[in-house]
């Protein structure tokens, strides 16, 4: 079973500074159908302008995940990690006990444009933590390349959740084919482009929760960038 958010459908925050659509409920925007799915909880596609960003803010018993798709952003954190992350960087900071943290567009003349999620952890209270991975495109090109999991396997990032992360780039044309284990939910999103799933169209900023569907098809309409997220079930 494929249950389709359309990009259209989600939530909107413009505050000229920054453009933001929410696949799930987030700050002011609350849907009751698409509070999250699983332990993702938070699917934000961020645009923010030229020398803008979040200034120092407070997290608490959560994993980031952000995912770089053009400009440059810049990180820093109460831990000390000070950072610059570009197209292909991932990056996953875990609040645990309290972290803050502030994101700026690091360009003066380009757009950033990324995706952050948030994973509800196991366990809460635990010491702070922050990685960074560039994963080029030649490692995502046409496949499914892991960049998050529970214990950093194959140079991932570890995320302290039974939670897995693929980020594709697939061109038009290209198909591909991934095996979703019994008893896991996916979640598909596609930040850029177009693709076919299991023959349902998917635009920029179309998602979807997976169950029961033991093999993914995914077919290039035109080049697409998205991410699928394997998580366990309720």
């Amino acid at each position: 079973m494929i249950t389709i958010r359309r990009s259209r459908e989600r939530g909107h925050t413009d505050l000229g500074w920054l453009d933001s659509h929410h696949t799930f409920s987030f700050g002011d925007y609350h849907d009751r159908d698409f509070v999250n799915c699983g332990t993702l909880h938070v699917l934000n596609q961020d645009l923010v302008q030229p020398g803008k960003g979040f200034g120092t803010h407070h997290h608490k018993d959560v994993e980031i995940i952000s995912l770089v798709l053009e400009g440059v952003m810049e990180h820093k954190d109460s831990m000390g990690h000070g950072s610059q992350m570009r197209p292909g960087d991932v990056q996953i900071m875990s609040a645990g006990a309290g972290v803050t943290h502030s994101e700026f567009n690091a360009s003066s003349t380009e757009v950033l444009h990324f995706l952050q999620m948030w994973i509800v952890p196991w366990k809460h209270g635990t010491r702070p933590r922050y990685e960074q991975i560039t994963f080029p495109a030649e490692e995502r090109r046409d496949r499914l390349r892991l960049v998050v999991s529970p214990d950093g396997q194959d140079g991932s990032l570890s995320v302290a959740q039974d939670a897995w992360l693929f980020a594709g780039l697939l061109a038009s044309g290209e198909r591909m084919r991934h095996k979703l284990p019994s008893g896991r939910t996916a979640w598909i999103h596609v930040a850029r482009g177009r693709l076919n799933l299991n023959d349902l169209e998917f635009s920029a900023g179309d998602g979807a929760a997976i169950r029961d569907e033991p093999i993914l098809t995914i077919q290039g309409l035109e080049e697409a960038e998205f991410v699928l997220w394997e998580l366990r079930e309720d």
